[in-house]
């Protein structure tokens, strides 16, 4: 699930999560759940994460893959929030495991950047904000694109309310899993 910051993707997974029966699958949890279980990758990501840094793309792609391995993911698919954010993840991701559906939660930058202003929190300065939503137009904007070309991406518009916005992207799920049967 892709979108800008804001655009409620978290919020959304759960509830699609829910509905599926699948696990929705978040970069951060999964990196505060290696590092509580002390796995080999746990304890890298923490020295990584300590040092204040970013995870790099082999760091992540040994914590997704991790992940990946589970049962639950075997039974029911998943729902990634957070990952990939770059080309060479998408690509990573690809080696790992076939995506039937890559989804672009739209919700347009003005919109967003109100909502975050409206949360009030500490690190969502005007100044913090633009920083991401840059962030996410270099980085992740080419990232959609990456799947679109491959035909895997549906664009959702992600405005108006969250039951309207669930059954928009329940939609495009399904159709997308009636295809592939």
């Amino acid at each position: 699930m892709f979108g800008r910051q804001g655009a409620g993707k978290g919020t959304q997974c759960v509830v699609l999560a829910k509905h599926y029966g699948a696990p929705h699958i978040s970069t951060g949890d999964m990196l505060r759940a290696a590092v509580a279980e002390g796995s080999a990758v746990g304890k890298r990501a923490k020295e990584i994460m300590d040092a204040g840094q970013l995870m790099p793309d082999d760091a992540m792609a040994d914590v997704v893959r991790e992940r990946l391995q589970r049962g639950d993911v075997a039974r029911g698919g998943f729902l990634l929030d957070g990952y990939p954010r770059t080309v060479p993840q998408a690509e990573i991701l690809s080696g790992l495991t076939d995506v039937d559906l890559a989804i672009d939660l739209d919700v347009p930058e003005d919109e967003v950047r109100a909502r975050m202003l409206g949360r009030a929190r500490a690190d969502d300065t005007p100044e913090a904000i633009d920083e991401r939503l840059a962030l996410y137009a270099r980085e992740t904007v080419p990232t959609i694109e990456w799947y679109a070309e491959r035909g895997l991406l549906e664009r959702v518009d992600g405005l108006g309310t969250p039951e309207a916005i669930t059954a928009r992207l329940i939609t495009a799920v399904d159709v997308r899993l009636a295809r592939r049967r």
